[in-house]
């Protein structure tokens, strides 16, 4: 009946593929990836990065559990950048540009290093099926694969339409065949579909730029790397530039959005809110005479270069007019115009916490198919997939993460619980212990559940635990060592501050002052522990002490929203009079118009803190204007 038998079938090498196979035969089960093109396994469909804000801690967290994502940055990536840098360390994020090509080769290699995981190249038509379970795919070209556990990671190949201009045609991305009789298959099953929608900018000839017309940014001096096992970033890092578009260019655009598929119809799907198209900037955000782009080299070894900031899908000969508006590219060239791509999605509340069906036995979802966008949002679904989908056939109990737990919790519950009308996309607001969830201490926090699922190895493990108590150990001594008025380190530390410390202060005092840099604590700490931990690690003793206080603060406050539900919201109340709630929070809030508080924290897609206003609008209001709690 079959041609070959594996335990579980990934359909898809993107980036939720690639770490769905890697987890599940890393775990012990014989695995196949099955995918259309071998060679464009972990293709960076858009842009060439990976990280960013949230987004980098999610890398982080897929580490820290034994995935591969942060490994295969780390040896490929060309320009590493700290994001939020002026802001507290839950917030900061790491991201890195790669060299898109030997990301594209790394991965592979690590992929056919892995012992149990079989490459295959061919596309899956349909689901072989037996009373409500899943128990193999049927490809093109008549091959039939069986196995116990199917992973689907199709990105947007289900039913891919590319719009550019007035052309459209049907693709998975450019160049590729779009996955037309999968998708069928799955409607056939009733999973309930949707439609949705994303973009990628024109790619340039970097010898056609005028480099010197654009503000450089360059990499930081000392880069933040994605994986706890990276110790240096080895390869050579190099300068992006910044430029911007003009009120010229956007008044063209004004001119010719009929052109544009977005405005003249033949679009339906809904695209991502926080990646919009040059011309929805223009339409949405009219006041702004500029918008940013950022011009980000594609490799050491080629000439190509991504336009971030200049997703679009109108005509390719406008794309080049309006390009050659800006100054710095009146004399550019496209190597590959931008496009526009709509697909299907697959409802997330189809789905249990291990990204399993519900419909389906056997069967699991991951990356855009589950209504996401991002490489690091489909990563961190395909490594719960490839975990789950292993754990299931072994008999073991299932893998999950909460939402205090980690930010690939708290996109696995927005998504499960919510669905989603729009591509989700990941943000620190969304997270309500965002103060404990930081980018830093994301092994602390899940590399223990990655040693107790078997991903995590024995260096990996004895990494982790040095490290560990090393940070443990620097935190005391931070508590511990004080200096008195009467020590000629006093004298010292007061004149670098330019203030009286009083008659003592410890070392965690020192460096909660305002301006103190964790170079010069580290320069005060007892030489044999100095010695002993890096700069990395003291900075992460710093946050630790830094939050203390605010966390307990934030469990307070999430235990009195809890115990709000029954408050009250006025009939036709104008959310918009909340300060602090941006555009989008109001816009969601005014179309549920919910009741009571209840309905406002089940609203998809408002953060935790857009809740919080809410409740402290409303609470301060209290009878005057009808608002009422039972509990109050």
């Amino acid at each position: 009946m079959f041609d070959e038998r594996f335990d579980v079938i990934v359909i898809g090498a993107g980036h939720a593929g690639c770490e769905a196979a890697s987890a599940s035969a890393r775990l012990g089960a014989e695995t196949a990836l099955v995918t259309i093109n071998l060679d464009l396994i972990g293709q960076m469909s858009c842009n060439p990065a990976i990280g960013g804000i949230a987004k980098g801690h999610v890398v982080r967290e897929i580490d820290a559990l034994g995935g591969i994502m942060g490994r295969v940055i780390d040896r490929t990536g060309i320009q590493f950048r700290l994001l939020n840098r002026s802001r507290g360390p839950a917030v900061q994020s790491p991201r890195a540009q790669a060299d898109r090509s030997l990301y594209r080769s790394e991965m592979r290699r690590v992929l056919e290093a892995t012992p149990g995981l079989t490459l295959r190249q061919g596309a899956v038509v349909a689901l072989i099926t037996e009373s409500s379970r899943v128990i193999g795919v049927e490809l093109q070209d008549s091959r039939r694969f069986g196995a116990k556990s199917v992973v689907i990671a199709t990105g947007t190949f289900l039913n891919g339409t590319i719009h550019t201009g007035r052309r459209t045609f049907s693709a998975g991305r450019a160049g590729e065949p779009a996955s037309i009789e999968l998708a069928e298959d799955l409607k056939g099953l009733g999973f309930p579909v949707g439609r949705l929608k994303t973009g990628t900018p024109p790619r340039l000839d970097g010898r056609t730029i005028d480099w010197d017309a654009f503000e450089p940014q360059p990499p930081d001096v000392r880069p933040v790397a994605f994986s706890f096992a990276t110790d240096k970033i080895e390869q050579p890092q190099i300068s992006c530039s910044i430029g911007y578009t003009t009120e010229k260019v956007h008044q063209a655009i004004r001119d010719n959005l009929h052109q544009s598929p977005l405005y003249s119809g033949k679009i339906k799907g809904i695209g991502p809110r926080y990646c919009p198209s040059i011309e929805d900037k223009v339409v949405k955000f009219a006041e702004k005479d500029r918008h940013q782009l950022f011009l980000e080299p594609e490799g050491h070894n080629t000439h190509e270069v991504y336009l971030n900031g200049f997703s679009t899908s109108l005509p390719s000969a406008l794309q080049l007019e309006l390009l050659r508006m800006i100054d710095g590219f009146e004399s550019v060239q496209i190597i590959r115009p931008g496009y526009a791509i709509e697909y299907d999605f697959v409802d997330p509340r189809e789905l249990s916490p291990t990204m399993a069906t519900t419909r389906m036995d056997g069967l699991f979802l991951a990356g855009q198919i589950n209504g996401t966008t991002g490489y690091e949002e489909a990563a961190c679904q395909g490594l719960l997939a490839g975990i789950n989908a292993a754990l299931a056939i072994q008999g073991r109990k299932p893998f999950t993460l909460g939402r205090d737990e980690a930010y690939i919790g708290v996109l696995a519950d927005d998504l499960i619980q919510h669905g989603v009308d729009e591509p989700y996309r990941l943000f620190t607001s969304r997270a309500e212990a965002r103060l404990t969830l930081r980018h830093d201490n994301a092994d602390r926090r899940l590399s223990p559940k990655g040693r107790e699922i078997g991903l995590v190895g024995d260096l990996d493990w004895e990494r982790f635990s040095s490290r560990r108590d090393r940070i443990a150990h620097l935190r005391n001594v931070l508590d511990a060592t004080r200096f008195k008025r009467s020590s000629v380190e006093y004298a010292g530390i007061s004149q670098v501050l330019g203030c009286d410390l009083g008659d003592s202060i410890t070392l965690s005092q020192i460096a909660m002052r305002q301006g103190v840099s964790p170079d010069l604590v580290l320069r005060m700490v007892p030489g044999e522990v100095r010695n002993a931990v890096s700069l990395t690690e003291l900075e992460t003793a710093l946050a630790d002490s830094l939050y203390r206080g605010y966390i307990e603060k934030q469990r307070v406050a999430t235990a009195r929203v809890d115990h709000h539900d029954t408050l009250k919201v006025p009939d036709l109340f104008e959310f918009a009079v909340i300060g602090g709630l941006s555009n989008e929070m109001v816009e969601r809030l005014e179309r549920a118009r919910p009741q009571t508080f209840a309905q406002v924290r089940r609203i998809p897609g408002l953060t935790p803190a857009a809740i919080s206003s809410v409740l402290v609008h409303l609470t301060a209001k209290g009878p005057a204007n009808c608002v009422q709690s039972s509990l109050a």
